[in-house]
């Protein structure tokens, strides 16, 4: 009985040696920890053996342990069988999930606007130009927002309620647009300088405010205008029979529609003029 428990002591003394675990951590100085299964000092390093093989260890320098923990970390869960499947009742077929619409581009967000509200696309494209540069997340120094620069109180009262969103903003401004062409006779200049400068300041000065922002704001959308129609006018000229036929084929259909438009280009020409000759 004495010889037993003296062997005993032995082996305890051996483990305690050692310093041999099962599933400790081990704490490092720099926060880290490392699982290991035993552990033995060899000089100024502590061996770490990471596996159940002598071949899976790794040397920490000794000083940079803190200390040692007893892993808790449950052991994983065998998996459960699947229940099997009953082959004589077939599986339901995976619902369809419809496809997400499209983002549209800025040429047909424009068009929209341009088929709702009855002004050129050419002519909203060259506002969009001169207020955000085509930027959908544009914001000028007073707070102006997206591609055609609603203040936050005019979007609100065009019911936009995100100013960034590319199709609320370019539909509300035309809407906009569209409401200071009509206020001002289908005067492009004068509606222009209402966009800018705002209406009030349009009617007290009966015209173009006296503001050198305004009147280059006015001629470098009139004068881009222009210029598109300009090289459209060159490409009809080139393509004479194309032009024709396309020209017979829309006439009844959009007959009221090609007139509201055709007011802006002839208004747009002339006022384009006039803004040149006053600069």
């Amino acid at each position: 009985m004495g010889r037993i428990r003296q062997l005993g002591l032995v082996l305890v003394a051996i483990l305690l040696a050692t310093g041999s675990f099962a599933s400790e951590l081990a704490v490092l100085r720099n926060g880290f920890t490392i699982r290991h299964e035993r552990r033995t000092v060899v000089g100024d390093m502590t061996r770490l053996y990471t596996g159940g093989d002598a071949a899976s260890y790794v040397d920490i320098p000794t000083a940079d342990i803190d200390h040692f923990e007893v892993d808790a970390t449950p052991a994983p869960k065998p998996e459960l069988p699947a229940p099997p499947v009953a082959v004589s009742a077939p599986l339901p077929a995976p619902a369809l999930v419809p496809a997400a619409p499209a983002a549209k581009s800025l040429d047909q967000i424009v068009g929209e606007a341009s088929d709702s509200h009855n002004i050129d696309p050419d002519f909203i494209n060259s506002v969009i130009r001169a207020e955000s540069g085509f930027n959908v997340r544009a914001v000028s120094p007073k707070g102006a927002q997206g591609l055609m620069q609603l203040m936050p109180g005019t979007a609100s009262n065009l019911g936009v309620r995100n100013a960034f969103d590319a199709k609320a903003n370019v539909d509300g401004g035309t809407r906009y647009l569209r409401s200071l062409l009509e206020k001002y006779n289908y005067d492009v200049a004068k509606a222009l300088a209402a966009y800018n400068a705002g209406p009030k300041r349009v009617d007290q000065y009966h015209g173009i405010p006296p503001y050198y922002e305004t009147q280059a704001y006015v001629a470098r959308i009139i004068r881009d205008y222009n210029r598109k129609k300009l090289a459209q006018q060159k490409a009809d000229r080139a393509h004479p029979v194309k032009t024709q036929v396309s020209t017979t084929t829309t006439r009844s259909a959009n007959h009221s529609k090609r007139t509201t438009r055709a007011t802006s280009p002839s208004s747009a020409a002339g006022a384009g003029s006039s803004v040149a000759e006053a600069r």
